[in-house]
């Protein structure tokens, strides 16, 4: 990114979904072209100034937007004192509605019961650029506390005029403004009853103080958690609209196939079904879900393919095809010293190379979107992270103004980035366009993992050279395709080489958790053992050597010490590795033991252990199932998960074919919170991922001696066979 620090960036690399055209172009008659070009109590809270740039789609992707000065819509307070919060942000099962709330109810100082939280929704909420990038707590957590202090201030001035006290004197508390001095009190209804305030927002950050919070910080459940697990919450799939018929689209072939010919009669004249064919798609809607498959099922398309490469070439493939000419936002790199002079003169040098496959984001909810229209009025409730994003692209696809337009979505069953984009929302709606009906449409679990975009593969090449005392002089690191999130090394190193190569690549392929974050863990902390073992030396105390990192070192530490790292004794086919690294503001360690079956050559995660510090915490009790979450989902990565193609076509796109983790393969999992309440508070739904693969890659080196440099590591889901 040439002189700009990547943390600082507006949108990281390997968001590749972001700059990528969108599946569908939509034919535009000259009618709708005409029309394109012609045919309770409010709390509003000016801001002293612009809030900063936000993202929001365009053409699929995102552009840089500035947020509107006036804030007219974040608060609302009912006549009994019932407080709704709006915000653009989704729930994806991150657990962001509590810890928003509880954020909430702690500066507006009420009751938690009181907060009622509307999000993504793009005709009641704010602009949002989305739920991603674990900017939920730091960003819209941070404006919430501010919004509600404000509030707070406005509604203890009325109370002060009313009273003619002097505001310094009273105390808000349970939704109520006092006067100790007096006993007089007053709701924040009976306040608010009547009036269109106007406040400054504070630019402090945090207004309050985490040593002083009394609901945030504190392990609260999970708002609405009986609806989930009782099934009364209604995800996209299970909703129903009056006369809704149930969508089916007709895929290619392969990717790049063009449609040559279709012939959709058999479809049309089955009853009650309705077929449309725009430019390359094809979509039908039937009154259920079997006479949808059927009638997709009859259309007759034929396609034409392009040769395209094979996962069997994946990796030769990307160091071959690195694009020589990147747009500047896809640049990093980063010099220091000479490394080439410091390898020369190095006691100890290490080169290799590590792979990265592609993975699938495998939500536990596929995509589905339920599309409606009323006139020129399009109305979707869909699973996405990026409610107006989707918003813009069905407006470009349909040719409308934004206001024409209404996303809404539904608390879903998981992302995990792989929900940027909204092409089942532009689909369901094309289709329901054609029927004059609302639309529903699911995704199978095979289009899920073959038309979703895909955890970037890549190949990573690392040379370093240390001193005789383990002391590092030198390292280089290139990253081809992954990313380049994380890619920096945390350790003290005077000379270095840090770039990032973007490749032309052959899948589509786009935002994962952590973004290559992981991958790039996986490569630097493996070749840290590897240093550490040319040294003879420990690998906690060469990591340690050579970090100055003060809150790395106290995860470190403190997982050290839960762990019992210094005291573990060696058994045969047992084996002990460390891991760690920043990431979007959080700091972590993740120890990990693993065994080893020596006849059927099969690997078994026995224990992790992880530190990790986010500054403040807002809910331990969300923040350990986080960390427990993204320690799971990692384990596929590492060991498991691989996408295999061919020719344009996904040869394992079901779970029966595609290995993830199973529940024999969790492992104990101890979570060692550090506090930092002198710190602000970040996200923690990605960075936990990173340090698994590289501390069981660690782990399986120690038990085996067998150096494993490609995630997965296992074939086949057993380890290779030594050669």
């Amino acid at each position: 990114m040439s002189g700009k620090n990547m943390n600082e960036a507006a949108l990281e690399v390997e968001r590749y979904e972001a700059r990528a055209l969108p599946l569908h172009y939509f034919a535009l008659d000259r009618r709708s072209f005409m029309k394109s070009i012609g045919g309770g109590i409010a709390i509003l809270l000016i801001a002293k100034e612009t809030l900063g740039f936000q993202e929001s789609g365009r053409g699929g992707g995102f552009m840089r937007e500035e947020m509107p000065r006036a804030i007219d819509a974040w608060l609302h307070i009912d006549p009994d004192g019932h407080v709704t919060v709006f915000t653009g942000k989704v729930e994806i099962g991150q657990n962001i509605r509590t810890s928003l709330s509880q954020t909430v109810a702690d500066e507006l100082h009420v009751e938690l019961d009181e907060i009622e939280m509307v999000m993504g929704d793009t005709q009641l909420t704010p602009f949002d650029m989305g739920t991603f990038g674990s900017r939920s707590t730091p960003q819209m957590g941070t404006e919430l506390r501010r919004v509600s202090y404000a509030a707070r201030e406005v509604l203890v001035g009325l109370a002060a005029k009313g009273w003619n006290a002097n505001a310094a004197d009273l105390v808000a508390e349970n939704g109520k403004v006092m006067d100790p001095s007096s006993n007089r009190s007053a709701t924040y209804a009976e306040l608010a009853q009547g009036q269109l305030l106007a406040q400054d927002i504070p630019a402090e950050d945090p207004v309050t103080p985490a040593t002083e919070w009394k609901i945030a910080g504190k392990p609260i459940h999970k708002i609405g958690a009986r609806d989930f697990v009782t099934g009364k919450h209604k995800y996209t799939p299970d909703l129903k609209r009056p006369g809704m018929l149930y969508g089916k689209v007709v895929r290619p072939i392969a990717f790049g196939a063009t449609l040559t010919s279709a012939d959709l009669r058999a479809a049309k004249a089955m009853p009650g079904v309705v077929a449309v064919q725009d430019g390359d798609f094809i979509g039908v809607a039937a009154p259920d879900e079997l006479t949808a498959e059927r009638a997709a099922a009859a259309v007759k398309a034929e396609w034409k393919t392009v040769p395209q490469s094979s996962s069997g070439e994946l990796f030769t493939y990307l160091k071959e095809h690195v694009d020589e000419d990147p747009q500047e936002e896809n640049r990093f790199r980063q010099t220091k010293g000479s490394v080439e002079q410091a390898l020369s003169s190095a006691a100890h040098c290490v080169d290799a190379t590590y792979t990265i496959a592609y993975i699938a984001h495998c939500p536990l909810e596929p995509r589905a979107a339920l599309a409606e229209w009323n006139g020129d009025k399009l109305t979707v409730w869909t699973e996405t992270q990026r409610p107006f994003g989707v918003r813009q692209e069905l407006t470009e696809a349909f040719h409308l103004p934004e206001e024409k337009v209404h996303v809404m979505v539904p608390d879903m069953g998981a992302a995990y980035g792989g929900k940027h984009s909204g092409e089942c929302a532009v689909e369901a709606a094309r289709i329901a366009q054609a029927a004059g009906k609302p639309v529903h449409l699911f995704w199978t679990r095979e289009e899920e993992f073959t038309w979703a975009y895909f955890r970037p593969a890549g190949v990573i090449e690392i040379k370093a050279g240390v001193s005789a005392d383990g002391t590092l002089q030198a390292w280089e690191f290139h990253n081809y395709n992954s990313g380049a999130a994380a890619i920096a090394t945390m350790y003290e190193v005077p000379n270095q080489l840090t770039e990032f190569h973007p490749v032309k690549a052959p899948l589509r392929q786009g935002s994962y958790r952590s973004l290559a974050a992981a991958a790039n863990h996986f490569a630097r902390e493996s070749h840290m053992d590897d240093l550490a073992h040319a040294c003879g030396m420990d690998p906690l105390e060469f990591r340690m050597k050579n970090l100055q990192h003060p809150r790395l070192r106290a995860v470190y530490e403190a997982a050290a010490q839960q762990f019992g790292w210094s005291g573990r004794r060696k058994t045969e086919g047992h084996g002990f590795g460390i891991a760690g690294g920043i990431e979007k503001g959080g700091h972590i360690a993740t120890f990990a033991e693993i065994a080893v079956d020596s006849s059927s050559r099969e690997i078994q995660i026995v224990r992790v252990v992880q530190a990790f510090d986010c500054g403040a915490i807002m809910n331990p009790d969300g923040l350990k199932n986080s960390i427990a979450g993204a320690i799971t989902m990692g384990i596929g990565g590492a060991l498991y998960e691989a996408i295999e193609f061919d020719n344009g076509r996904i040869l394992n796109p079901h779970f029966a074919q595609y290995r993830v983790p199973r529940f024999k393969d969790e492992p104990k999992i101890e979570v060692v919170l550090v506090n930092r309440k002198d710190q602000p508070s970040f996200g923690a739904g990605e960075t936990p991922i990173v340090g698994l693969a590289p501390a069981v890659g660690n782990a399986i080196f120690d038990a085996t001696g067998m150096r494993l440099r490609s995630m997965p590591m296992l074939r086949d889901g057993k380890l290779p066979a030594k050669t």
